[in-house]
């Protein structure tokens, strides 16, 4: 939370006119969608399938490193399109007017150790609603990081650079711990909670599914070639896992974007819950592959602001959306891949420390930013 806030040249009634302007902008879109939206998503999913299967057919040769390489990359970028531009978007409800059974946010199952129903609960119901909340939004900080100078320091968070990058690397382990609440459900009472141990096991099977088909289905069925394929799908997993943190990351801890006290929320209004979303998020600048390759969550802000449209749809948006950062005199932060990277992973190492001028606080507020 800054000191000075960068919102606070706005009157009500200029925030509650933003929110109708956002409004305006998202009702066009969905009064626009149709087959040209829908023969995308269908392409998108029909070229990863198609991908994902050249891939690991090439890896029953991966005995040979040129065979090894091909089928990495291919099984890699397969794995990443499944994550990002179809399994997050389509678990968004994104698609779900196609009324398309294969493809509706009910239905689908994504390559992923996190089960699609309890994902959705925790990133489309809470991390969507409380985008940037410290002690309501965990995805800000994965529940594992100090997200701001105001949160008191524990010699803990020094080694939060070092969880963040074993977060990246176990990535899909981390979300699925995330999505069970780990943190607060490992107390033993909580354990013996039959909810708890209902969603526990859910994960369970879907670990055991996941690590079945990747370490040992595919590695057997390449004979001579079972430990360089069981390497290669490792290293895809890694690859997946390390380039979805690291988009996650660039959208929602860079240097400029904004953090929230949950009595901040307070009587929220709908402009005032788009003004939280364009403050808390970050894009990534680039072209059409890395748009694409980040499922268009370098997007970010656009997507905060409108989950539940298609993705494909986020580009015309942000051009829109950035007029609206610009007549109201807000920052629109966003910057290359490199930078944004950099800029949170700096923004990591910094609250990692403790502070050097400690700020004042009164009691309540101590107690609220204690949370995260």
């Amino acid at each position: 939370m800054t000191a000075i806030d960068p919102t606070a040249h706005l009157s009500a009634e200029q925030i509650e006119e933003l929110g109708r302007e956002l409004d305006a902008i998202r009702d066009e879109v969905l009064a626009d969608r149709g087959e040209k939206d829908a023969a995308y998503i269908r392409k998108v999913i029909s070229a990863q399938r198609k991908l994902e299967l050249f891939s690991r057919g090439v890896l029953l040769f991966s005995i040979f490193p040129p065979a090894w390489l091909l089928g990495t990359a291919g099984l890699s970028v397969a794995k990443i399109m499944d994550n990002m531009e179809i399994g997050h978007n389509v678990l968004h409800g994104q698609w779900d007017w196609m009324r398309d059974p294969k493809i509706h946010s009910t239905t689908w199952e994504w390559d992923h150790v996190s089960p699609s129903d309890q994902w959705k609960h925790s990133h489309n119901e809470l991390h969507h609603t409380y985008t940037n909340v410290i002690g309501k939004d965990n995805d800000l900080g994965y529940g594992i990081m100090r997200v701001d100078e105001d949160q008191r320091w524990h010699p803990f968070h020094l080694g939060q650079p070092l969880w963040n990058f074993i977060n990246a690397c176990f990535f899909e382990y981390g979300i699925a711990a995330y999505d069970l609440e780990l943190g607060k459900n490992l107390h033993k009472r909580r354990r013996k909670d039959p909810e708890f141990r209902a969603r526990a096991k859910a994960v369970g099977r879907k670990i055991r599914k996941q690590v079945l088909k990747d370490y040992v289905i595919h590695p057997l069925l390449s004979g001579p070639s079972f430990l360089t394929t069981l390497a290669a799908t490792f290293t895809a997993n890694l690859v997946r896992n390390i380039w979805s943190h690291s988009v996650i990351m660039c959208g929602h801890f860079p240097e400029g974007v904004q953090v929230f006290e949950r009595r901040s929320i307070k009587d929220e209004t709908r402009g005032q819950w788009y003004l939280r979303q364009m403050m808390g998020s970050a894009n990534i600048s680039g072209g059409r592959a890395m748009h694409f390759m980040t499922g268009n969550l370098s997007h970010q802000i656009e997507h905060h602001l409108f989950p539940d449209l298609p993705s494909n749809r986020y580009a015309e948006v942000a051009v829109k959306v950035r007029a609206l950062f610009e007549k109201y005199e807000l920052e629109y932060v966003t910057g290359p891949l490199p930078k944004q990277v950099f800029s949170a992973w700096h923004k990591v190492f910094r609250l990692s420390l403790p502070n050097k001028k400690p700020k004042v606080k009164t009691p309540d507020r101590e107690q609220e930013l204690v949370a995260a």
